[in-house]
């Protein structure tokens, strides 16, 4: 603990953001970094606890107290190699994680957490802007080769940790540039992709070799795959959007969460506009849109809307609103239950809580309007309020609900691997295997819809139990 007072004498203070009128102009990241006298008053709050609650808030176990008291003393190069230690990709996550360490901090009791995540961004960064990241090839090669199908952040670590442990990885990844949903469905805003890239080019040269535009269960078979590679790793995501089921839904005007920032960020890449939208141009310009789903995926798609030039943004969400604060004594360190506003809620937008969707609205076929009533909660159930109905006008509804699983066709039909009752891949997180022999699952293929942090957790997890099976011995770190 590098300063005991820490604590007391400052209070918490984080990144700042760019005035909204000037954001919502670009697709750029807009928040404006802590100079590096703030960042270690903020690391010197950290109390160094003799139970550190931010671990058990921390999916890939960062070692937060440990590089928080090195930014403190200002000795960067070992507060990154720490960070390094634990999470692959603390640029992501110090970028679009929710930060749950943040919730499980001690001084969060007093609703004054340490700024945890804006301290990882900025190791993270300057990490690679002083070249103290670098590529880590092995020292030997072991013989063995590895098939990661996806790369996503699960298949990405689980990619980067096998390769250092020196086995040949080649990661398949069906669309046209690596990254998954942190590529297309992640706006530019919130991360920009030269993130991405940037890693890329340093795993390829620790020997990963990636193959873009080429799906498994399509382009190549699992058969081929378990003929060339003494391991499979299953990393593709949970995919499978979760449809409304109402009347008129099936008109061109409702489109999924995911084609709409698809579409964007290939706009972004510089893509033309037919490659960018295949399946017909998606855009908000100069449209009333709906975005039905309160959660981060949403908040996307509000803030994407703005940039487009919406004439006006609802987002609706079936549950009631949650409290503004929670109840830390009941709560903490669990990840509370609360009302979160974004950055691109702060952009506008009209919200609106306990609302039940019942039919989409149109004439001559063009979505005119999505027709609710309100949804009541009181005895824990979900019935509707009777004659509260209303519509809302609308051009352009988005459903951002989340996801169901993992697609099953192609990949998961030809791998014939045992699925939970849930529909995701069945395996352990002691072993992460699956059902078939030699092939392993991790990320939301395996444990359902999660957040990023997870998703690199799982990868690293993976690779120690695949290099465990290759080896019968492993270094990896779980």
């Amino acid at each position: 603990m590098g300063k005991e007072t820490g604590f007391l004498e400052f209070d918490r203070e984080d990144r700042g953001n760019e005035d909204v009128k000037k954001r919502i102009r670009n697709y750029k990241e807009f928040t404006v970094p802590l100079p590096e006298d703030k960042l270690r008053k903020q690391a010197s709050r950290c109390m160094n606890c003799g139970i550190p609650y931010c671990h058990t808030g921390c999916p890939v176990n960062n070692q937060i107290p440990d590089w928080n008291d090195l930014v403190y003393k200002g000795d960067w190069k070992d507060a990154v190699e720490n960070l390094l230690s634990t999470n692959n990709f603390p640029e992501f996550t110090g970028r679009i994680c929710p930060a749950p360490c943040e919730a499980a901090c001690t001084l969060n009791i007093i609703d004054q957490p340490v700024t945890i995540k804006t301290i990882e961004a900025a190791l993270a960064d300057r990490g690679w802007k002083e070249g103290w990241i670098k590529p880590q090839p092995p020292e030997e090669k072991t013989g063995k080769s590895v098939a990661v199908v996806g790369s996503g952040p699960a298949g990405l670590a689980c990619a980067q940790q096998l390769a250092r442990a020196g086995h040949s990885v080649t990661v398949f990844e069906k669309a046209d540039r690596i990254g998954g949903l942190l590529r297309y469905g992640i706006p530019d805003f919130k991360m920009e992709k030269h993130l991405i890239n940037r890693r890329a080019v340093q795993m390829e040269a620790e020997g990963v070799v990636f193959k873009t535009s080429t799906e498994v269960g399509v382009d190549v078979s699992v058969k081929s795959l378990k003929e060339n590679f003494d391991a499979i790793v299953l990393a593709g995501g949970a995919e499978e959007p979760r449809g409304l089921d109402i009347p008129g839904a099936e008109l061109p005007g409702v489109r999924l969460a995911m084609e709409f920032l698809t579409q964007q960020n290939k706009r972004n890449a510089g893509d033309d506009e037919v490659r960018a939208a295949p399946r017909g141009t998606l855009t908000a310009k100069d449209k009333r849109v709906i975005v039905i789903g309160g959660g981060d995926t949403g908040s996307d798609c509000v803030g994407t809307s703005n940039r487009q030039g919406a004439t006006s943004v609802t987002q609706i969400e079936i549950m009631p609103q949650p409290p503004e604060k929670e109840n830390k004594a009941l709560t903490w360190p669990d990840w509370p239950m609360k009302l979160r506003t974004s950055s691109s809620h702060e952009e506008g937008v009209e919200r609106d809580w306990a609302v039940l969707t019942k039919e989409v609205v149109g004439e001559d076929g063009v979505v005119t309007g999505l027709k609710c009533i309100r949804a009541d909660w009181s005895n824990g159930q979900l019935s509707e309020v009777p004659g509260t109905e209303f519509v809302i006008p609308a051009d352009l509804i988005l459903l951002a609900m989340g996801f169901t699983g993992p697609r099953k066709a192609g990949l998961l039909a030809q791998a014939g691997v045992e699925l939970t009752e849930r529909g995701n891949v069945a395996a352990n997180t002691d072993y992460y295997r699956t059902s078939e022999d030699m092939v392993f699952a991790c990320g939301d293929m395996r444990r359902g819809q999660s957040l990023v942090v997870w998703a690199i957790r799982e990868g690293r997890q993976a690779a120690h139990a695949v290099d465990d099976a290759l080896m019968g011995v492993t270094e990896l770190p779980r």
